[in-house]
């Protein structure tokens, strides 16, 4: 992860951080190709970075975790029973 400055409304920085672009690569190689794609397709779609793809995907994702465990009734890849 990258980590730089951005100057906010008070007299101190804040720190934040993102997926360095490399390390954005290197998760992508892991995908399978369909997955790949569909993240480079999106980030053509939307004009962004792939790396900033990948970090709404993964926040996304753990927002719906995150709410999948106050509700325990939510569906959950534990539902999905994979076979490997």
């Amino acid at each position: 992860m990258t980590s730089f400055s951005v100057k906010s409304s008070s007299s101190e920085p804040e720190s934040i951080e993102h997926l360095n672009p490399v390390a954005a690569r290197m998760m992508l190689a892991a995908f399978p190709t369909h997955v790949r794609e569909a993240f480079e397709r999106r980030a053509k779609e939307i004009d962004y970075p792939i790396e900033a793809v990948l970090e709404m995907a993964i926040a996304g994702f753990l927002v719906r975790v995150a709410s999948a465990l106050r509700n325990r009734e939510a569906l959950s890849f534990i539902d999905c029973q994979p076979r490997y």
